[in-house]
Protein backbone atom coordinates (compact mmCIF):
# COMPACT_ATOMS: atom_id res chain seq x y z
CA UNK A 1 0.00 0.00 0.00
CA UNK A 2 1.64 3.47 -0.35
CA UNK A 3 0.95 5.95 1.26
CA UNK A 4 -0.40 9.54 -0.45
CA UNK A 5 0.66 11.82 2.69
CA UNK A 6 3.01 15.00 3.19
CA UNK A 7 6.06 13.45 4.46
CA UNK A 8 7.72 17.00 5.10
CA UNK A 9 4.68 19.71 5.74
CA UNK A 10 5.93 22.90 5.63
CA UNK A 11 3.09 25.38 7.00
CA UNK A 12 4.27 28.74 6.08
CA UNK A 13 3.47 27.59 2.60
CA UNK A 14 -0.47 26.55 3.13
CA UNK A 15 -2.28 29.57 2.29
CA UNK A 16 -5.80 29.26 3.93
CA UNK A 17 -8.92 31.11 2.63
CA UNK A 18 -9.94 34.39 4.42
CA UNK A 19 -12.67 32.55 5.97
CA UNK A 20 -10.50 30.02 7.78
CA UNK A 21 -8.63 33.23 8.94
CA UNK A 22 -11.85 34.92 10.25
CA UNK A 23 -13.06 32.17 11.88
CA UNK A 24 -9.19 31.15 13.62
CA UNK A 25 -9.03 34.78 14.48
CA UNK A 26 -12.45 34.54 16.26
CA UNK A 27 -11.32 31.97 18.53
CA UNK A 28 -8.00 33.39 19.09
CA UNK A 29 -10.04 36.91 20.48
CA UNK A 30 -11.86 35.12 23.01
CA UNK A 31 -9.44 33.18 25.03
CA UNK A 32 -7.02 36.60 24.52
CA UNK A 33 -10.76 38.09 26.41
CA UNK A 34 -10.21 35.24 28.73
CA UNK A 35 -6.56 36.51 29.52
CA UNK A 36 -7.43 40.34 29.72
CA UNK A 37 -10.18 39.83 31.79
CA UNK A 38 -7.98 37.97 34.65
CA UNK A 39 -5.70 40.92 34.30
CA UNK A 40 -8.64 43.40 34.78
CA UNK A 41 -9.76 41.26 37.98
CA UNK A 42 -6.28 41.46 39.45
CA UNK A 43 -6.15 45.65 39.17
CA UNK A 44 -9.26 45.65 40.36
CA UNK A 45 -8.78 43.78 42.90
CA UNK A 46 -5.04 45.20 43.85
CA UNK A 47 -6.99 48.93 43.70
CA UNK A 48 -9.37 47.61 46.12
CA UNK A 49 -6.69 47.16 48.99
CA UNK A 50 -5.58 50.56 50.28
CA UNK A 51 -5.62 54.38 48.86
CA UNK A 52 -2.11 53.39 48.15
CA UNK A 53 -2.95 50.40 46.16
CA UNK A 54 -5.28 52.39 44.00
CA UNK A 55 -2.99 55.03 43.12
CA UNK A 56 -0.71 51.96 42.24
CA UNK A 57 -3.45 50.56 39.93
CA UNK A 58 -4.43 53.72 38.63
CA UNK A 59 -0.22 54.34 37.70
CA UNK A 60 -0.17 50.81 35.77
CA UNK A 61 -3.54 51.54 34.09
CA UNK A 62 -2.18 55.03 32.96
CA UNK A 63 1.18 53.82 31.76
CA UNK A 64 2.53 52.18 28.68
CA UNK A 65 1.64 48.86 29.35
CA UNK A 66 -1.53 49.41 31.07
CA UNK A 67 -2.66 51.40 27.66
CA UNK A 68 -1.23 48.30 25.66
CA UNK A 69 -3.48 45.83 27.73
CA UNK A 70 -6.22 48.07 27.23
CA UNK A 71 -5.74 48.57 22.87
CA UNK A 72 -4.78 44.79 23.07
CA UNK A 73 -8.57 43.87 25.12
CA UNK A 74 -10.61 46.15 22.66
CA UNK A 75 -9.27 44.49 19.90
CA UNK A 76 -9.87 41.45 20.89
CA UNK A 77 -13.94 42.26 22.02
CA UNK A 78 -14.16 44.43 18.55
CA UNK A 79 -12.86 41.58 16.72
CA UNK A 80 -15.09 39.43 18.76
CA UNK A 81 -18.18 40.80 18.55
CA UNK A 82 -17.97 41.98 14.81
CA UNK A 83 -16.89 37.79 14.00
CA UNK A 84 -19.77 36.77 16.02
CA UNK A 85 -22.01 38.95 14.27
CA UNK A 86 -20.85 37.77 11.00
CA UNK A 87 -21.55 34.47 12.36
CA UNK A 88 -24.99 34.41 13.26
CA UNK A 89 -25.66 36.11 10.33
CA UNK A 90 -24.46 33.02 8.31
CA UNK A 91 -26.75 30.93 11.07
CA UNK A 92 -29.30 32.39 9.66
CA UNK A 93 -28.79 30.99 6.26
CA UNK A 94 -27.17 34.08 4.89
CA UNK A 95 -22.77 34.28 3.52
CA UNK A 96 -23.23 30.65 3.00
CA UNK A 97 -21.79 30.82 -0.95
CA UNK A 98 -17.92 30.47 -1.10
CA UNK A 99 -18.08 33.91 -2.52
CA UNK A 100 -20.29 35.22 -0.11
CA UNK A 101 -18.61 34.05 2.63
CA UNK A 102 -15.19 35.05 1.83
CA UNK A 103 -16.14 38.76 0.98
CA UNK A 104 -17.77 38.80 4.59
CA UNK A 105 -15.17 37.31 6.40
CA UNK A 106 -12.59 40.10 4.52
CA UNK A 107 -15.40 42.99 5.60
CA UNK A 108 -15.71 41.93 9.26
CA UNK A 109 -11.61 41.56 9.35
CA UNK A 110 -11.36 44.94 7.41
CA UNK A 111 -13.83 46.56 9.78
CA UNK A 112 -12.65 45.45 12.88
CA UNK A 113 -8.80 46.90 11.50
CA UNK A 114 -10.17 50.33 11.14
CA UNK A 115 -12.00 49.93 15.05
CA UNK A 116 -8.55 49.02 16.11
CA UNK A 117 -6.79 51.82 15.10
CA UNK A 118 -9.62 54.09 16.22
CA UNK A 119 -9.44 52.57 19.77
CA UNK A 120 -5.78 53.47 19.45
CA UNK A 121 -5.70 56.92 18.39
CA UNK A 122 -8.23 57.14 21.40
CA UNK A 123 -6.41 55.58 24.15
CA UNK A 124 -3.16 56.78 23.24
Amino acid sequence: MKKQRPVNLDLTTISMPATANASILHRITGVAMFFALIFVIVVWAISLQSAESFEFAKELIQGVFGKIVAIGTLAALSYHIIGGLRHMVMDMGHWEELQSGNLSAKLAIAIWLVTVILAGVWIW
